[in-house]
């Protein structure tokens, strides 16, 4: 199988290109070591300077410096690319945007399962991986750097089950379960309404969309247009306990990396 190659580009001075190998590498290792197993993908991700050092064939994820237009999308030759606000929290979103859309690529797959209203019977939900759980108290950190929980294949299962792991980090412990901050987004075959499971206020509530037509757009774009509070999440306060700049991490990540470099440093001069 041919694996998905992506690209993390910057758009925007303030993120320079040191930062954004950080978090390339970050999500380089989590790609690897956490998603790719579990959802049976092969996939890259590597740091560019510009989107003219960008090679034909990678899907890009663009850092830009509002998140008016944020989330997925596809370019004229119908190949899918990411826009993510580079705020301060910049790397939960690239992380987000990055595992959505390799579980998803065209934003447009749906999966049958049990509506979470009783009595709706079979319905049709919208592969999101990581909006359940998209909240940064539920994600983890990889080298240091803030990225996105995301729920396994097991989500969609009929019934609960002791020892099943729903998410990756364990933040979600039952199928269709959504936590503070996220939401799960299906659509009723019989009269074509799309609904939503959203946990935006105290307590989940469940919000009927209405029949939709997303037009030229995917399945997911539609939905995003319709929830802005995700792209809330690159701007996340720094005050809450969870967040810690990607910038401040890199300073303590630099002074290990000095460390070990300077280790070998003195090993090499041995020889």
């Amino acid at each position: 199988m041919l694996p998905i190659q992506l690209a993390l580009v910057s758009m925007v001075p303030q993120i320079d290109f040191g930062e954004l190998s950080s978090v390339s590498a970050a999500l380089q290792k989590q790609l690897i070591r956490d998603f790719g197993p579990i959802w049976k993908v092969d996939a890259t991700i590597d740091p560019f300077a510009a989107l003219e050092d960008v090679p034909l064939g990678y899907w890009k994820i663009l850092l830009v410096d509002t998140f008016a237009t944020g989330g997925q999308h596809r370019d004229r030759n119908n190949q899918p690319y990411a826009l993510v606000a580079a705020g301060s929290s910049w790397s939960l979103v690239a992380s987000h945007e990055a595992l959505e859309m390799l579980a998803d690529p065209f934003g447009n797959r749906l999966v049958a399962g049990d509506s979470p209203v009783d009595g709706q019977g079979r319905v049709e939900f919208l592969v999101e991986v990581c909006d359940p759980c998209q909240s940064d108290e539920f994600g983890y950190r990889v080298n240091g750097i803030l990225v996105s929980d995301f729920y396994t294949p097991n989500f969609f299962d009929p019934v609960r089950a002791d020892g099943v792991r729903y998410s990756f980090t364990g933040s979600l412990t039952a199928p269709r379960q959504v936590l503070g901050g996220g939401y799960l987004t299906w659509r009723e075959p019989v009269d074509g309404q799309w609904f939503q499971s959203n946990h935006f206020s105290t307590a989940p509530e469940i919000k009927c969309l209405g029949k939709l037509d997303p037009g030229a757009a995917s399945l997911r774009a539609m939905i995003d247009r319709l929830t802005p509070q995700t792209k809330e999440l690159a701007h996340l306060s720094m005050e809450r306990p969870s967040m810690r700049r990607t910038s401040e991490v890199r300073v303590a990540l630099r002074t290990a990396a000095e460390a070990q470099a300077k280790a070998m440093r003195a090993l090499l001069s041995e020889i």
